[in-house]
């Protein structure tokens, strides 16, 4: 376990706050990404030593950039969601990433190494990049962890929200928000629903 992280079997309170969590939900209608907005360009290192960027991902149909970190619960939450997206959708073009922008001085626990540590703890299957400077957050507008942003081929914004709509209980989720999206890119039809609240904890800034 990461130092000082969440014990996964602490409960949600009313408020769906854990301690040291502080609950929030997007606001979709000051998104500062639009859909049918471009993706921002970074360059940002990976927990595999390499550095990325939106070049790396060319080959790919359809990205899909989470903002996460390692510290959320709700991102602890959905973790094992994240990582079933990338293997089944993973064959069919999508690739998923995960950013990590939180500030490690406030936040200990989401440093790079504990990235590091994370993402082999987990088995992440898919790039874990860290923001340090918080420049990728500020360009995509990220709001909070886990947070979705999905691209088409032409990097053109299509879905933003949430992974679904029960985070506490993935058998009891109605709407699969993000592979929803994913399903219909990649069938060549229009995300029907385009925009979803975001629900985890907020983004750590500096």
């Amino acid at each position: 376990m990461l130092r000082g992280a969440v014990k996964s079997s602490r409960k949600l309170n009313k408020a769906g706050n854990r301690a040291g969590g502080v609950f929030m939900e997007t606001n979709i209608q000051n998104a500062k990404l639009k859909i049918g907005d471009k993706a921002p360009d970074f360059s940002l290192p990976g927990v595999d030593g390499k550095a990325y960027s939106l070049s790396n991902f060319k080959g790919r149909k359809i990205l899909a950039i989470v903002f996460m970190c390692n510290h959320c619960p709700y991102v602890q939450a959905y973790i094992e969601r994240i990582k079933a997206v990338q293997n089944d959708f993973g064959i069919k073009g999508v690739q998923a990433v995960g950013i990590n922008s939180n500030d490690e001085i406030n936040y200990p626990d989401d440093s790079f190494d504990n990235m590091v540590e994370m993402s082999k703890a987990k088995k992440l299957n898919f790039p874990y990049l860290r923001d340090e400077d918080q420049a990728a957050a500020n360009a995509y507008g990220a709001q909070c962890t886990p947070e979705c942003f999905v691209f088409d081929g032409e990097r053109r914004l299509r879905y933003h929200g949430r992974v679904d709509d029960n985070y506490r209980d993935e058998k009891e989720v109605k709407t699969y928000d993000l592979r929803n999206a994913i399903d219909a890119l990649i069938h060549g039809r229009k995300v029907a629903i385009e925009l979803t609240p975001a629900i985890g904890c907020s983004v750590k800034w500096r």
